[in-house]
C-alpha cells in the first residue's frame, strides 16, 4: 500500500474514533437502538443538548435537539432519545426542573394508570418548573434591586458612622470600662475567696453566740425579776418621797432653808475664827517653859 492511503486510512480511523468518543461522552450509545420523541415547551429555562432525561430518578435518555417552532411562536421543540425498550403512556408529560448550580434537567412523569401508548416521534406535553433558582430569579431578584438603592443609603450612613470620632471614642471608653471591670472582677473574686469566708465564719460564731444567750434568757425568771425590780422602784420612790418631805431630820437637812443658812453661818465664822488664830495664835494659847504668863 502506498503511504498516502495509509495515512487517508488512518485520518479516516481516527475521524471514526473521535465522533463516537464525542458522542460516549455525551452520553450517546450509537450501538444501542433508541426511540426518539418530541417534547414541546413555552419556556427551557436555558436547557442544553446532551441533557439527561430521568424518570422515576433513573436516567432513561438525553436531549438531542432543541429547536425554536417558528410555524407556533411561543413554543420551543425539544427531541430527546430514549432506550427503545422505553415506553411512555398517553397522558405522561415532561417537567424541566431548575437545580441549585442552575443547571436543568428533565423528568418524565408517567401516567403508569394507561395502558396506551404514544407512538415513536410523536409530542410530549412538557411544563417548566421554575424551581429555587427560578422562583429566587423571578421574584426575589426584583426585590433585590428594589433594595439596593436602600441598601447604598445604609452602607453610607454605615461609612459615616464609622468615620465619625465620636465611636473611637466610645470604643476607647468602652475599652477602660472593661478594665476596670476586670479589676473589679479580680477584686471580687479576691473577697469572695479570703473575706467572704471569714466573714461567714463570724456570722456563725455570733449566730452560736446568740444562740447560747436566747437559752440563757429563757432560763431567767423573767416574773420574780420584774416583781423585785418593781419593789426596788417603790422602795426609791418612799425615800424620794420622805426626802422630799419636812417631817424627818433628812428632810429637814435638804429642805430647810434656815438650817442651811445657819450652817453656812456656822462654816464662815468657823473660818473666820480659824484665820484669827493662825494670824495671833497668843491670844489663845499661852504656854511658858517655866509657868510664867505673858501679860
Amino acid at each position: 500500500m502506498k503511504k498516502e492511503v495509509k495515512i487517508g486510512l488512518a485520518g479516516i480511523a481516527s475521524l471514526i474514533i473521535l465522533f463516537f468518543g464525542i458522542n460516549y461522552l455525551k452520553g450517546i450509545n450509537m450501538f444501542q437502538p433508541e426511540t426518539y420523541y418530541l417534547v414541546e415547551f413555552t419556556d427551557v429555562n436555558g436547557l442544553a443538548k446532551s441533557s439527561p432525561v430521568f424518570a422515576n430518578g433513573y436516567k432513561v435518555g438525553l436531549v438531542r435537539d432543541i429547536e425554536y417552532n417558528f410555524k407556533k411562536p411561543g413554543h420551543v421543540v425539544v427531541g430527546i432519545e430514549m432506550d427503545k425498550a422505553m415506553k411512555v403512556p398517553e397522558g405522561s408529560h415532561a417537567e424541566l426542573i431548575t437545580e441549585m448550580l442552575g443547571t436543568v434537567k428533565m423528568n418524565l412523569h408517567l401516567n403508569i394508570e394507561n395502558s396506551h401508548f404514544i407512538n415513536p416521534e410523536d409530542t410530549i406535553q412538557g411544563i417548566a418548573n421554575p424551581g429555587i433558582m427560578g422562583m429566587a430569579e423571578k421574584d426575589l431578584l426584583p426585590k433585590v434591586e428594589q433594595l439596593m438603592p436602600k441598601m447604598d443609603s445604609i452602607l453610607n450612613s454605615l461609612n459615616k458612622l464609622l468615620a465619625d470620632p465620636a465611636l473611637t471614642q466610645t470604643l476607647h471608653n468602652a475599652e477602660q470600662l472593661t478594665a476596670s471591670l476586670k479589676v473589679t472582677s479580680t477584686h471580687l473574686q479576691s473577697l469572695m475567696s479570703k473575706d467572704i469566708p471569714q466573714m461567714t465564719d463570724n456570722v456563725i460564731t455570733l449566730t452560736e453566740n446568740l444562740k447560747g444567750i436566747s437559752n440563757n434568757l429563757k432560763d431567767i425568771d423573767f416574773a420574780s425579776t420584774f416583781k423585785e425590780v418593781d419593789a426596788t422602784l417603790k422602795n426609791v420612790h418612799l425615800l424620794t418621797d420622805k426626802l422630799n418631805s419636812k417631817d424627818n431630820s433628812l428632810g429637814l437637812l435638804m429642805n430647810d432653808t434656815g438650817l442651811y443658812n445657819n450652817l453656812n453661818a456656822t462654816t464662815a465664822n468657823a473660818a473666820s475664827l480659824l484665820e484669827d488664830l493662825k494670824a495671833h495664835p497668843k491670844r489663845y494659847v499661852h504656854f511658858s517653859i517655866f509657868g510664867k504668863k505673858d501679860k
